[in-house]
C-alpha cells in the first residue's frame, strides 16, 4: 500500500491527485475522472472542516490490487470526529435552489464508489473507499 501525508490544506489537492494518478497509471480515463472527483470531495471537506482554525495532517493510503480488481483509498486525519455516512442523502428530486447546501459530495462519493466505510479509531477519522475496476 502506498502512503502520502500532507497538511490538510486545499492547495495540496494537486499533490494528492498526482500521487493517486501515478498508482492508477494505465487505468481507463473514466475511472481516473471518478476517482479525482471523489478524492477532491473528501480531501477538501477534511481541509475545510476537520481542524477548525488549525492545520493538521491527512494521510492518504492507496492500493490497487490488479489480481482482485479492487482499488482501496483510505483517508486518515486526527481532526474533529465526523462520520460523513451518518449525514442524510440530499433530496436530488428537488431543484438546487430549494435544496439545503451541503451533503452532495459524500452522496456522489457513495454513488461512484462500490463501498464507503467510516470508523473512528485511536482518535483518527478513517474513511475507506473501495472501487471495483
Amino acid at each position: 500500500m502506498y502512503e502520502l501525508t500532507v497538511d490538510a490544506k486545499s492547495e495540496n489537492l494537486e499533490k494528492i491527485n498526482d500521487f493517486i494518478a501515478d498508482i492508477l497509471m494505465g487505468c481507463p480515463m473514466k475511472l481516473l475522472m471518478q476517482i479525482d472527483l471523489v478524492v477532491e470531495e473528501v480531501f477538501v471537506n477534511i481541509a475545510s472542516y476537520a481542524y477548525k482554525d488549525k492545520i493538521g495532517k491527512v494521510t492518504i493510503k492507496c492500493e490497487l490490487n490488479k489480481e482482485t480488481g479492487l482499488l482501496m483509498i483510505v483517508f486518515e486525519d486526527e481532526g474533529i470526529p465526523f462520520d460523513p455516512l451518518k449525514k442524510e442523502d440530499p433530496d436530488i428530486t428537488i431543484s438546487a435552489d430549494e435544496r439545503e447546501i451541503g451533503g452532495l459530495g459524500i452522496f456522489l462519493t457513495k454513488k461512484l464508489m462500490d463501498e464507503v466505510n467510516y470508523q473512528n479509531k485511536d482518535n483518527k477519522n478513517i474513511l475507506t473507499l473501495i472501487k471495483k475496476i
